[in-house]
């Protein structure tokens, strides 16, 4: 079948025009970061952002309203404290899941959590997704209101780590609990302090700032987050990437599950 000379113009166009269309409706996530920069940074507000456009997604501001919201609701089944170190033991297996709270009474603000495959399978059955992976220690919506309302709560921690250098134990977690934590919670951020100590002393003794110019961790977070991080994620649950909170420190969006949190009132 022979086509005129203008029609082959014609259908030129159009595929030109449909592929530029294709092209420009998939925005990479690759090298973009997602965070809100602070002095310690490293990075500039421009590269690093608390929006991933890749995945259309913004971290939500809390105000003090909805961080004091958070700490009203309680769970109508605690964690139990930690009574050994999980460092001293094999990573726990990671699965597909997200984590989800489970209104037993809106009225009493009462909860409890729930580890399901899927956020569609968890909303499916009415709960209300809080973080991606399993739930943990550092689950609860009491330990949200901390990651939420402090931009550099790493910083924090690392303080009481010094503070508490030669310390009884307990003492360290009784600074982190101080800072809003839940006492499990306290205790897998404690012990993983005490890690990245016996692990990355050398890396961590400079104060570099948290990100390099290229957007890769510093030492220090490179280190905890190869020795440390697995066994922490494993056993809090929650932590900022998963639970979409952006934070004084940069990640890859690629690294980031989006999560509204938009809870019942």
């Amino acid at each position: 079948m022979k086509f005129p000379f203008s029609s082959l113009w014609v259908i030129m166009i159009i595929i030109l025009v449909s592929t530029s269309c294709s092209n420009t409706d998939e925005i990479s996530c690759e090298g973009t970061f997602f965070g809100r920069p602070i002095a310690q940074t490293g990075m500039s507000a421009d590269k690093c952002k608390p929006v991933c456009e890749c995945s259309d997604f913004s971290s939500k501001l809390f105000t003090l309203s909805e961080l004091e919201k958070l700490k009203e609701w309680r769970l109508t089944t605690p964690f139990e404290l930690l009574t050994d170190n999980p460092y001293n033991d094999p990573v726990p297996p990671s699965s597909p899941a997200v984590c989800a709270v489970v209104v037993d009474t809106l009225e009493t603000k009462a909860y409890h959590l729930e580890s399901f495959p899927d956020a569609t399978t968890a909303m499916n059955a009415g709960a209300y997704v809080t973080h991606y992976d399993k739930c943990g220690v550092c689950s609860t919506l009491e330990d949200l209101a901390v990651y939420a309302g402090n931009l550099d709560i790493g910083a924090d921690v690392k303080e009481c780590g010094l503070r508490n250098l030669n310390a009884p134990f307990e003492e360290l977690v009784a600074c982190i609990e101080a800072l809003g934590f839940t006492k499990p919670c306290a205790q897998i951020w404690a012990y993983n302090v005490k890690h990245t100590q016996k692990k990355c002393i050398q890396e961590c003794l400079k104060n570099d700032p948290y990100n390099l110019k290229n957007g890769e961790l510093s030492p220090c977070l490179a280190c905890d987050e190869k020795y440390s991080g697995p066994v922490f994620k494993a056993v809090a649950g929650r932590t900022r990437r998963n639970t979409g909170i952006a934070s004084s420190i940069c990640r890859k969006c690629e690294e980031v599950q989006p999560v509204d949190h938009n809870y019942p009132e």
